[in-house]
C-alpha cells in the first residue's frame, strides 16, 4: 500500500521521543510537512534534526511549547493556524498506588492527557470540517480498557480518550473528517524501560528485564514482548491516509493481543 501524505501537514503533540517521535517520522516518510513538538527547544531542536537525517528532505517544523497548556496551544496555532492531520499522542504515566494519588495528580492527568487533546481538537477540527478533509486521531492505551492496579490514574485518563474521540467523530460526522483512536498496547520506549525496572528486579539485563514484566504484569499479551514504536506509527500512518477515508470513530488496537476481547 503505498501511501502519500503530501501537501498535508501533520502535528504530533509530544514527540521529540518514544511513540511520538516514530510517527512523526512514519509521517514525514509518507511526505507530510511534520510539526515536532516538546517544551524544550534545544530538545525540540535535537528531534527535528534527528528526523531530518532519517527522511533526506522532509519538511520539518519545530514547535516548542507546553501543549497541556493553553498558552501553549495558542502558540501552536499561531504557528500552523492550519493542520490537516492532529495526532494527540502528549501524555504522562508513572506506578502509584492508587490509594496515595492526590487530587491535584488527578487533575493533572486529566489536564496533560485529556484536555490538551481536546483543546487542540477544538482549535483545528473547525478548519478541518470547512476543507472536507482532516485526519484528528488520540493515542491510547490498552490502560483505557484494562485499568493497571498501579496506575488507576492513567487509566482514568486513556477511558476518557476514547469517549472524547467517539464524540468528536460524532462532531465531524458528514464532514469528510475522520476522527480516531489507537489503543497502544506495552511499547518499547526509554520512559517504559524505567517503568519496568520499576516493577522488576533492576540488576536484570534489558531482555531478561522485558521478559519477566510481560511474564509477571502483563501475562495477556500474545505477542509475549514490548511493542516498537514504529508498530504504533504504522497504524497512525494508515488512519492518516486517503485509504482510511471510511474508518472513523473508533478504537483501533495496535496492543499485541494484550486486550482480551473481540471488540474494544
Amino acid at each position: 500500500m503505498h501511501i502519500d501524505l503530501t501537501g498535508r501537514t501533520a502535528l504530533v503533540s509530544g514527540s521529540t521521543q518514544g511513540i511520538g517521535a516514530a510517527i512523526a517520522t512514519g509521517l514525514a516518510r509518507a511526505g507530510a510537512t511534520v510539526a515536532v513538538n516538546g517544551r524544550k527547544p534545544d530538545k525540540v531542536e535535537a528531534a527535528a534534526d534527528a528526523l531530518r537525517a532519517q527522511v533526506p528532505g522532509a519538511q520539518v517544523v519545530p514547535l516548542a511549547a507546553d501543549l497541556a497548556t493553553e498558552e501553549g496551544a495558542d502558540r501552536a496555532v499561531d504557528l500552523l493556524p492550519d493542520v490537516d492531520i492532529l495526532v494527540n499522542n502528549l501524555g504522562i504515566f508513572e506506578s502509584k498506588d492508587a490509594l496515595e494519588i492526590t487530587d491535584d495528580e488527578w487533575r493533572r492527568y486529566f489536564e496533560v492527557n485529556v484536555l490538551a487533546a481536546v483543546r487542540l481538537t477544538r482549535a483545528y477540527l473547525p478548519g478541518m470540517t470547512a476543507r472536507s478533509w482532516g485526519r484528528v486521531q488520540y493515542i491510547a492505551s490498552d490502560s483505557a480498557i484494562v485499568t493497571p492496579i498501579e496506575m488507576i490514574q492513567y487509566g482514568m485518563s486513556k477511558t476518557a480518550l476514547l469517549a472524547v474521540s467517539r464524540g468528536f467523530a460524532k462532531k465531524a460526522a458528514g464532514s469528510g473528517v475522520t476522527v480516531n483512536s489507537v489503543i497502544a498496547g506495552p511499547t518499547h520506549t526509554g520512559g517504559v524501560e524505567d517503568f519496568v525496572y520499576g516493577l522488576v528486579n533492576r540488576d536484570l539485563p534489558w531482555e531478561e528485564a522485558q521478559r519477566a514484566f510481560m511474564r509477571e504484569h502483563r501475562p495477556q499479551s500474545l505477542l509475549q514482548r514490548l511493542i516498537e514504536p514504529e508498530e504504533i506509527a504504522n497504524m497512525v500512518v494508515y488512519l492518516s491516509s486517503p485509504q482510511a477515508s471510511a474508518t472513523t470513530g473508533g478504537a483501533l488496537r495496535v496492543d499485541g493481543g494484550y486486550v482480551d476481547a473481540i471488540v474494544p
